[in-house]
Formats: structure tokens, C-alpha cells, sequence
């Protein structure tokens, strides 16, 4: 059947004009990294799971993006990520929320799927499940970058607007398709700047931000968290994919006036079981990359075609 696999690394206040240059090549770069990353576990008949985990993971650990190393900071000043991840072999899925100290996230909720009873763990118990299975761990200094900091400090100095709804700064995500056709679905994120109370959005909730089904697609989502957790955005995709077999960009598109209906701001990628690389948003720009078995790795940021 062939693979497919998409990328995306946030959708937001991005434009051309806002980004020094060497902020736009370091973004390029990254998801040029992280498709690599994945078309090569694609490339050699691996599984979507995996590929799409070894694509997040590089971006994880690329500070150009809100996501493990890069993560924006809470209005504590701390770093708490969230990620999930899904199989949409089976439906299995991992998540966390608010884990500190793991330096991929992403994995840590491939361990909550395979090595444990549940779904999603948070907080300090994310942190010590984290430890007990093995995974590698980093100190809150390793997250840490100026330019987050800054971010911090200029939404601080204006509390009227510390909700930081309307920019984003690269929460990440990949969907995939491998030779078998089966679906995969993984995002990861470090939240709102300038978060309070525990806040928690859409990434590490299956269903709302993350979300694989072989029947229909596989799914990432990024804005405004609130917004697609009242959605249920990403199952509602799928159901709709699925139930009345509309073609997936008018579902999409659909989709994106609802979120844009509520106040929502945003964007999504998915993947079909045949290949089909789907993609929307309503904000200025969404980073974005996708590879196929049979073409070239394209990489789009800003909305570009």
C-alpha cells in the first residue's frame, strides 16, 4: 500500500514577518529532522507507532519547539509537558500530563500504553511511573531556554491578556501510515505560556487533541485547547470520516469553521488508512511537513502550499 507520514510543529501567531530568519531556518530544519527521523522506520517496513514517536521525539528535543526541550514556562516560572500517543491498529493509547523531569514525553506515554493499566497519568505520578520504567530523565534547566523565558515575562507584564490562547509557539505532533495501513497518532506539547492551576489541553486528551482509528485516520491537533477538548475535535474527525464517508477535506474544512464558530483558533493534520495527507487551520500559519513512499519530503510553514 505504500506509507505516509505528516508533521506538524504548531499553528498560531507565526508569520514570516514575526520570526528572525535564523528562526524560520531552525524550524525548517527541525521538521526536516523529525520527517527523516520517521520515514526511515517507514522506509524499512516499520510500524506507523513507531514512526511517528521517533518523528515527535526529534522535535522534542529541538528547542525551536514548545515541546520537552523548548517548552514553554508556567507562570510559576516551571516546565510541565503533556503528550500522548495512539495506535489505531487496536485503539490503544498513552498519555500524561504535567510530567517535569522526562526528557521525552512522548515515549513516557508509549510506556503508560505498553507497561501499564491505564491511559493517562499526570504529575508527580507521570514523574515516578517515569523513573520506575526507565526512561530517561532531565532537569528542569535542560528544558529551559531564554527566548521561553522572555515569552514568560512579556505575557506577566500584561495580565489583562495572560491567557495565552492567541499565539503559539510550536506544539508538535505526527501522523503516519505504514505498509500495513495501519494509523498512528503522537502529540506532545509544554502548554500555554504563563499556564496556571495544573491547566491541561487538548494534546494529552485521546480524542480531543490525539486521536487514531484504522477505519478512519489517524490525528493531531494544535491552538487553542479549550476549544477542541469541547469538540472531542479529533474523535469527532474520525467518527465523521468514518459514519458518512464525506471526502476528508470538506470534513476538515467543516471542522475548522465549527472550532472557528466557538472562538476557537488552530489547526490539525491527519492521515488516512489509504494515504491521504489531510491538513487545516484557521490561524496564520501552520508548520507543517509531510513524506510519502513515492515522492520527495515536502516541508510547508506559514500556510504555504
Amino acid at each position: 500500500m505504500g506509507w505516509t507520514l505528516m508533521i506538524h510543529g504548531g499553528a498560531g501567531a507565526m508569520t514570516r514577518g514575526a520570526l528572525a530568519a535564523a528562526d524560520e531556518t531552525a524550524g525548517r530544519d527541525g521538521l526536516r529532522a523529525a520527517l527523516d527521523a520517521g520515514a526511515a522506520i517507514l522506509g524499512a517496513q516499520g510500524s506507523a507507532l513507531d514512526a511517528v514517536e521517533a518523528a515527535v521525539r526529534v522535535l522534542e528535543d529541538d528547542p525551536a519547539f514548545n515541546a520537552g526541550r523548548g517548552s514553554v514556562f508556567t507562570w510559576d516560572g516551571a516546565i510541565e509537558c503533556d503528550a500522548a500517543i495512539m495506535d489505531g491498529c487496536d485503539r490503544d493509547a498513552g498519555a500524561v500530563a504535567g510530567v517535569s523531569a522526562t526528557r521525552n514525553p512522548v515515549s513516557l506515554a508509549r510506556a503508560v500504553m505498553t507497561e501499564s493499566a491505564h491511559v493517562l497519568l499526570s504529575a508527580a505520578g507521570a514523574d515516578a511511573f517515569s523513573i520506575e520504567h526507565g526512561q530517561a530523565q532531565a532537569t528542569q534547566d535542560w528544558f529551559a531556554i531564554p527566548e521561553r523565558r522572555r515569552q514568560l515575562d512579556e505575557i506577566k507584564a500584561r495580565p489583562e491578556g495572560a491567557f495565552d490562547s492567541g499565539m503559539k509557539y510550536g506544539t508538535v505532533g505526527a501522523v503516519a501510515v505504514d505498509d500495513a495501513g495501519h494509523v498512528a497518532a503522537a502529540t506532545s506539547t509544554g502548554g500555554l505560556t504563563a499556564k496556571r492551576w495544573g491547566r491541561i489541553g487538548d494534546s494529552p486528551l485521546i480524542g480531543a487533541g490525539t486521536y487514531a482509528d484504522d477505519r478512519a485516520a489517524a490525528i493531531s491537533c494544535t491552538g487553542s485547547g479549550e476549544h477542541f477538548i469541547r469538540l472531542a475535535f479529533a474523535h469527532e474527525f474520525a467518527a465523521r470520516l468514518r459514519l458518512t464517508g464525506d471526502d476528508p477535506d470538506a470534513v476538515a474544512a467543516a471542522m475548522i469553521a465549527e472550532l472557528g464558530d466557538l472562538g476557537g483558533k488552530g489547526g490539525f493534520i491527519a492521515v488516512t488508512p489509504d494515504g491521504r495527507a489531510i491538513h487545516a487551520f484557521n490561524t496564520p500559519g501552520l508548520y507543517r511537513g509531510v513524506v510519502a513512499h513515492d515522492r520527495n519530503a515536502d516541508v510547508a510553514i506559514f500556510g504555504e502550499e
